[in-house]
């Protein structure tokens, strides 16, 4: 392989498509971004227009190729896929045409049937099966929406002429021109239809849920031949060749493949992913267990915690609140005050995850005075994520596993009070990459790895480097009492939750 080899990762995201292409050192060369819109159509539903994820998609790509072809003289050879997970969507074979919106995985709207899974006594057995919990987050119990409530989709799906799939699906069969209908396993893992302990689609699962097999992808390892793009979507055919989740990516991208090392990504949501190896170990405080990748035949799993709300919050305080222009302000707003002046944000805009996970849970502030200003409210936010975050390694310690150290990346990690005030809560070391473009970076080193750029996995491990490392600074006294106060908020929340409905 040339060594001016470029690789373009698509970073298909929750509120924008990206697309970045680096070199052979894993360094960005080259880069372009598109946010597209969100649609809430009822309270607690989220979707987006699937034309707008392939339109923004092609055009960031083409941008990115022709900047950093024509800046530094190399050549895009292969293309890394990362993706937004559970987000489901459904098209028409023959025409290539989705038949609905696509449902984000931040949407609720299938909560009533998740509840009548459990009331069936079938959590242990999902649990067992897909590693997963009953919950509108993953993309089964959607796609069976779709299959119910869009006029024409059982029908399309009884003549064999629907196709699922999530967002790397859809893409990639774009990209195509519609003759490849795949998905890589970590997307797979997410969907609560896979049977996470066979590599396989779970024919019991789809029973339940009442879905056809015809609809399903073809499923492949992460780092593996997915199909070459159509002439006209590039100028020239290119091989896809890396497809991964966006969280199962950026622990790649982090270099988390060693059983213990643990990544936390800080986007729209937060996600942390600790490696158990080829070991697939099930979670008894609420986490998920999942596929972390497949390169070749070796299947690596992790236990993860997954937070609907992180870098999204500072989203609601510029777009809902409008008491900030950009989400940079809250650094220095936070930072403008001695303490939290007893205010707690708890951000369950769409239902709370691990470990809680409940859906009817929404978004509650508490210990508001009239003196309060946007400062404390901006600060509470932040702060917010770093206890969410807490949450998920108490898990993991009732688990047995170990924290002593978190590798992190997302846009939020640009914040360095909100990374110190993450070290303080945690009482471990929170190691900033050099580069934090983890997510991408890992869809870019899968393709790479399948392309013979980068020889294995140790070639890889040693582009990581660290930017910058956060310690705790605080007695423990004050982070007993931080954190007592935000359990107590969390716990009247999900008391208001029940309240609600009709369960207290």
């Amino acid at each position: 392989m040339a060594s001016n080899s470029l690789i373009l990762a698509i970073d298909q995201g929750t509120t924008s498509s990206r697309a970045l292409i680096f070199d052979e050192r894993g360094r960005v060369v080259g880069a372009a971004q598109s946010e597209f819109n969100q649609h809430y159509p009822s309270s607690g539903w989220v979707e987006h227009d699937p034309e707008d994820i392939w339109a923004t998609t092609l055009q960031t790509a083409r941008e990115a190729i022709t900047a950093a072809e024509q800046g530094n003289g190399g050549e895009v050879v292969c293309i890394g896929i990362t993706n937004q997970r559970e987000t489901t969507l459904a098209w028409d074979r023959t025409t290539g045409k989705p038949v609905s919106n696509a449902i984000v995985w931040q949407d609720r709207r299938t909560a009533p049937a998740c509840v009548a899974l459990r009331k069936q006594g079938l959590q242990q057995e999902i649990s067992e099966r897909t590693g997963l919990t009953i919950d509108p987050y993953f993309s089964g119990t959607k796609l069976s929406w779709i299959l119910e409530n869009v006029e024409g989709a059982r029908a399309l799906a009884d003549q064999a002429k629907l196709a699922f799939g999530t967002v790397d699906s859809f893409l990639i069969y774009r990209l195509t021109g519609g003759r490849v209908h795949v998905t890589d396993e970590t997307n797979a893992s997410r969907t609560l239809l896979y049977d996470i302990r066979n590599g396989t689609w779970d024919k019991r699962m789809l029973d339940i849920l009442d879905i056809p097999e015809s609809v399903l992808p073809d499923i492949r390892p992460s780092a593996a031949f997915f199909g070459e793009t159509a002439p006209e979507v590039f100028g020239r055919p290119l091989p896809i060749l890396g497809v991964a989740g966006d969280q199962q990516a950026a622990a790649f991208g982090q270099a988390c493949w060693r059983p213990g090392m643990i990544k936390s990504t800080y986007g729209t949501g937060c996600f942390l992913l600790a490696s158990t190896g080829d070991n697939l170990l099930y979670s008894k405080s609420g986490l998920l267990t999942t596929v972390s990748c497949r390169i070749g035949d070796q299947r690596q799993f992790a236990m993860e915690g997954s937070i609907f709300i992180a870098g999204a919050v500072s989203q609601w305080l510029r777009d809902e609140l409008k008491i900030i222009e950009s989400a940079e302000e809250t650094e220095a707003l936070a930072a403008s005050l001695s303490g939290n002046e007893g205010v707690y944000l708890v951000p369950a805009f769409t239902g709370l995850g691990a470990p809680h996970w409940d859906a009817g849970a929404r978004g509650t502030l508490f210990g508001l005075a009239r003196n309060s200003g946007r400062n404390v409210i901006a600060r509470a936010a932040l702060e917010s994520v770093a206890y969410q975050t807490h949450d998920l390694i108490a898990c993991l310690e009732q688990d047995g596993l170990s924290v002593e150290t978190i590798r992190v990346d997302g846009g939020m990690v640009e914040n360095n009070w909100f990374l110190q005030f993450l070290a303080d809560i945690l009482s471990v070391r929170i190691d900033r990459p050099e580069i934090i473009e983890s997510t991408a970076r890992g869809a870019a080193f899968l393709a790479g790895l399948e392309a013979g750029i980068y020889s294995d996995l140790g070639a890889l491990e040693a582009l990581w480097q660290a930017d910058r490392s956060f310690t705790a600074t605080i007695p423990d006294k004050d982070r007993h009492r931080l954190i007592s106060g935000w359990e107590k908020a969390v716990k009247a929340t999900l008391y208001h939750s029940a309240l609600m409905n009709g369960e207290a």
